[in-house]
């Protein structure tokens, strides 16, 4: 052994095996980026074989472990010519591997993070597909190397290149049967595909034997997440935004993982060929918490009207090009208000007493507001939802001790965009808003705003809002802009979702009715639960956000 470790081929080594051939493995911060596996293989081959005796210790600290100083591969006396010649072997690709018959395709979930169940660690992860677990590496010493010799399981697949390879033997399996994995892992679609998906009425079969409606799955609730829950399903009705998020290529520029776990999650409840009728957001929610600081995150209840403004914002922030302030869901949902804020000349008066920052300066005034006292500005903003006001429910019992739960009509909290309606606020100064509606939205969200917080709990108002299924005509209701030359003047709208609130402010819980478009049926989604209603029950339910989608044809 002294001979060999003092000979000139192991100095050769000594000096080959230098970071500037082969840098240390880091850990990725982003695991989104394209990893390359057989740059990694080839440099863990080189270290299992060739790395001298520092190595006895996790490398770089990221759950990878060096060989010791005497490797049995150097031992061999037929020199390097034979160690190349089994590496060669080994990477050999091979039809007949005796082990695919152990897949075991109940136990597949690759909703979860991708980590290793040892180290942790997100570099170049493989699912054992004989158990489900996720280890790191494939190379000896590996932690699904080791994980092959002692539980007997022996084919695995690489999370990010979907190769499959069969450990301790270490070559690719090459076998068509393994497709369906790869597809449950990454679903993909054509653009064919996209087009089709509002047609197809045909139901999937899940493993288990179970029947599932692409798009109509349920999904997990992790740990009061429903309001989560029912923003995603409301959103996967919104087709322009569904069928951008289900090809990749489409935001393949972008490095937001909000934006990349997103599209994961569009693409598996669309997905035809899930091994289950059910999806678990939970990488998704991950992103979430991140991007969110953890506004947001599980095990605390939250407002779905938040959340998915919030959503909204962030995803356009990720998503917009540098050159215009674009994005598929400006697209989608940015309409445009006109605001008239009357603030008296006391109010303005006294700010300018007290020294206060005159940031509200007023833009436009008119001719009457010294004889008014009143001093008028005038502005166009963008929205991406409306807030609608809900008449106060009565303070007192009936003579049959009973609440009466009041009703109103859509079309009477609308009225607060018609451009005449008065709306009082005091912050964050007194004022007389008007608004008016000077774009439609393709696609209108409107929120009822239900809850009310005061100095010591959260009211909420149970009134019920009577609305229509299909044809809401706003022109009847509101002004709205004359359309320009060769358009025309689209105003009418059908609803797709509608979030409902059920229970008491802080102990309740959210479902939302969606409608299918292949069927115009509709459903009611709560969490895992997914069931089949009439278009009436939708009518009746205390409605909390809507989404309406506009008519393209009159």
């Amino acid at each position: 052994m002294e001979s060999k470790k003092g000979s000139p081929k192991r100095r050769r080594l000594v000096e080959h095996n230098s970071p500037s051939v082969f840098p240390s493995p880091q850990i990725i911060d982003n695991p989104l980026v394209p990893y390359n596996d057989d740059e990694d293989d080839e440099r863990r081959e080189y270290n299992n074989h060739n790395r001298p005796g520092e190595c006895g210790q996790n490398v770089a600290g990221n759950g990878y472990q060096g060989l010791e100083e005497d490797d049995d591969d150097d031992d061999d006396d037929d020199g390097q010519g034979s160690n190349q010649e089994i590496r060669r072997s080994q990477i050999e690709p091979r039809e007949d591997c005796p082990y695919l018959d152990t897949v075991n395709r109940q136990v597949l979930d690759f909703d979860f993070e991708k980590f290793c169940s040892v180290s942790l660690s997100n570099l170049n992860v493989y699912a054992c597909l004989v158990c489900g677990k996720y280890y790191q590496g494939r190379g000896k010493k590996s932690h699904a190397y080791t994980h092959s010799l002692e539980a007997g399981h022996h084919v695995y697949i690489n999370l990010q290149t979907e190769k499959v390879y069969c450990l301790p033997d270490g070559y690719e399996i090459i076998d068509p049967s393994l497709d369906d994995i790869r597809h449950v892992l990454n679903p993909r679609f054509t653009r064919d595909q996209v087009e089709q998906l509002d047609k197809n009425r045909q139901w999937s079969r899940a493993l288990d034997g179970s029947d599932y409606l692409p798009g109509m799955v349920g999904l997990n609730n992790i740990k009061e997440t429903d309001f989560v829950n029912v923003t995603i399903q409301s959103l996967m009705r919104v087709t322009p935004l569904r069928n951008f998020f289900l090809i990749p290529e489409n935001y393949q520029h972008c490095r937001s993982s909000l934006v990349h776990r997103f599209g994961e999650l569009t693409r598996k409840i669309w997905h035809a060929r899930n091994f289950k009728g059910q999806v678990s957001p939970h990488e998704f929610l991950q992103a979430v918490m991140k991007a969110s600081k953890k506004r947001f995150r599980i095990g605390q209840q939250s407002d779905p009207v938040e959340f998915m403004a919030w959503l909204l914002n962030t995803l356009h922030a990720d998503l917009r090009t540098s050159k215009k302030n674009n994005s598929i869901i400006y697209e989608c949902f940015q309409g445009e208000l006109e605001v008239v804020k009357e603030i008296p000349s006391k109010v303005i008066a006294d700010k300018k007493e007290n020294g206060d920052a005159q940031n509200g300066i007023p833009k436009n005034t008119d001719g009457g507001n010294e004889h008014h006292d009143v001093v008028t500005e005038t502005s166009r903003m963008p929205f991406l939802m409306l807030g609608l006001d809900l008449p106060p429910p009565p303070l007192f019992k009936d003579v049959m001790e009973k609440n009466i739960i009041p009703q109103v009509p859509l079309f009477n909290i609308l009225k607060k965009f018609d451009g005449a309606m008065v709306t009082e606020v005091v912050r964050p100064c007194v004022a007389r808003m008007k608004y008016r509606v000077t774009r439609l939205p393709q696609y209108l969200i409107l929120h009822m705003q239900r809850f009310k917080k005061n100095n010591f709990f959260i009211e909420k108002n149970p009134t019920l809002v009577n609305f229509p299924v299909k044809n809401l005509e706003l022109k009847d209701y509101m002004p709205l802009p004359m359309p320009k030359e060769n358009e025309k003047l689209r105003s009418k709208y059908d609803l797709i979702a509608n979030i409902v609130h059920d229970g008491k402010p802080k102990e309740g819980f959210y479902r939302v009715f969606v409608q299918r478009k292949s069927e115009e049926l509709w459903y009611e989604m709560q969490d895992l639960h997914v069931s089949e209603t009439l278009p009436q029950m939708v009518a009746l339910s205390e409605a909390y956000v809507q989404i309406y989608e506009q008519q393209q044809w009159h």
